[in-house]
């Protein structure tokens, strides 16, 4: 099977370990990744906030991309990069007077013939749990997940319209195909404050706490993502929340490839779970014995 592959910014600097776990894992699952030629930022998230041109214009150069070198369907890993193409998609292919537009921007004709999916999406529909939990050589039995969408994987719904908006499964079906279970909680479709990171962290501290409030509750043992900037803000603030609220956590946020790659075998740091702030080892070497 062979996709286009959006990596966009962050998967190619702050969030390499996304990026290695999903290079390492896709090919035990004969997926075929290629790299969507000269591709640049989607605009995520201040393009919207700039111009309307600007926010169309930046994901449909990216999909023209994708188009001209013939890779029909596009995995975009990260959940704002997945938002952002997959809704320009939706307005140009709907408004030929806006595609006409934003073609005149970019200075290419974008016909619309390109797919936008995420990584998930792509895992549970074109994969299959079969395939997922025959590529299993260490089961991760026994471990507890706390699978976690935030606010862009499922919405809006009309954009997005893969799973349950309130209650999405794929992630957690994914996980029991590893042999983990999956936890039930209150918080997998919150949003972390991610977009409040810089102009108002306090608010992002918060829903932070708020989330690995809910994840301790439920007794899970890590938190599953598959967006590079819910990633980042749960993984950092872990210290900002016990300063603020006096919660310890230490709870480590693992990305939902680099949860395949361990299943798969893969090696600690080949994956980079070496990278990130909270470190998952001692939860890996008690759960795995030894990695």
């Amino acid at each position: 099977m062979r996709y286009g592959y959006f990596p966009g910014c962050a998967l190619h600097s702050t969030a390499k370990e996304y990026d290695l776990s999903i290079r390492l894992s896709c090919p035990y699952l004969d997926l075929e990744l290629v790299e969507v030629p000269d591709w640049s930022c989607c605009g995520a998230s201040p393009g919207h906030m700039t111009s309307e041109e600007l926010a169309l214009a930046l994901p449909v150069r990216n999909l023209h991309q994708a188009e001209r070198h013939d890779l029909t369907t596009v995995i975009a890993p990260c959940a704002a990069c997945y938002s952002r193409l997959k809704s320009a998609n939706k307005e140009v292919r709907e408004d030929a007077h806006l595609m006409s537009r934003i073609n005149r921007v970019v200075g290419e004709e974008f016909t619309g013939k390109v797919e936008v999916r995420h990584l998930i999406e792509v895992l549970y529909k074109d994969v299959g749990l079969s395939r997922i939990e025959s590529s299993v050589t260490k089961p991760l039995n026994g471990m507890r997940f706390a699978c976690y969408y935030g606010c862009l994987l499922t919405r809006p719904p009309k954009v997005a319209d893969f799973d349950d908006v309130e209650n999405p499964i794929i992630m957690d079906r994914i996980v029991e195909a590893l042999g983990a279970e999956p936890v039930s909680w209150s918080h997998k479709t919150e949003c972390c404050g991610a977009g409040f990171s810089i102009t108002r962290p306090e608010i992002a501290v918060r829903l932070v706490d708020e989330i690995l409030k809910a994840a301790q509750f439920a007794a899970a043992d890590s938190i599953v993502v598959a967006c590079p900037l819910c990633h980042a803000n749960l993984d950092m603030r872990q210290s900002q929340a016990k300063n603020k609220y006096g919660r310890n956590y230490n709870i480590p946020i693992l990305y939902i490839s680099q949860v395949i790659g361990l299943a798969q075998g893969e090696a600690y740091k080949a994956l980079g779970l070496d990278k990130h702030l909270v470190s998952p080892g001692d939860l890996l070497k008690e759960g795995l014995g030894g990695f």
